[in-house]
């Protein structure tokens, strides 16, 4: 597959409860990283496929996010909208990790593009 699913996340108002349960239900460990602004972003990375995050953000609802590679972030996300997509964020960049964008295909199913630094390694 070209463009593979890179990354998975979960938004949750609940981070401990979720870690709880997929360390429970997968063996999955997290990583807590701090943020800034009293956020805890908290990685995982499974023995095969993609890794990913879990954080809480107050207003947004619970749900899982696929973030899939993409070699150029801004004509990507381009392509995308001119297929018909609604951007909702982005192109926006991730200190030493990256940029991604996140969008609604026309169908209105929401998916995240990814485009890695290149000093970036994956978690």
């Amino acid at each position: 597959m070209s463009n593979p699913f890179v990354h998975l996340e979960l938004c949750t108002s609940d981070t401990k409860k979720a870690k709880d349960f997929y360390s429970g239900l997968f063996g999955w460990s997290f990583t807590d990283n701090d943020m800034g602004n009293n956020m805890i972003y908290s990685t995982f990375k499974p023995s095969e496929g993609p890794g990913g995050g879990v954080f809480s953000m107050p207003g947004m609802p619970t749900a899982w996010l696929a973030y899939v590679g993409v070699e150029d972030i801004n004509a990507a996300t381009e392509k995308a909208k001119s297929l018909g997509a609604t951007v909702h964020k982005g192109p926006a960049e991730i200190p030493h990790v990256g940029w991604f964008s996140v969008l609604a295909d026309p169908t209105g199913a929401v998916i995240a593009l990814f485009q890695p630094s290149p000093s970036h390694k994956p978690a």
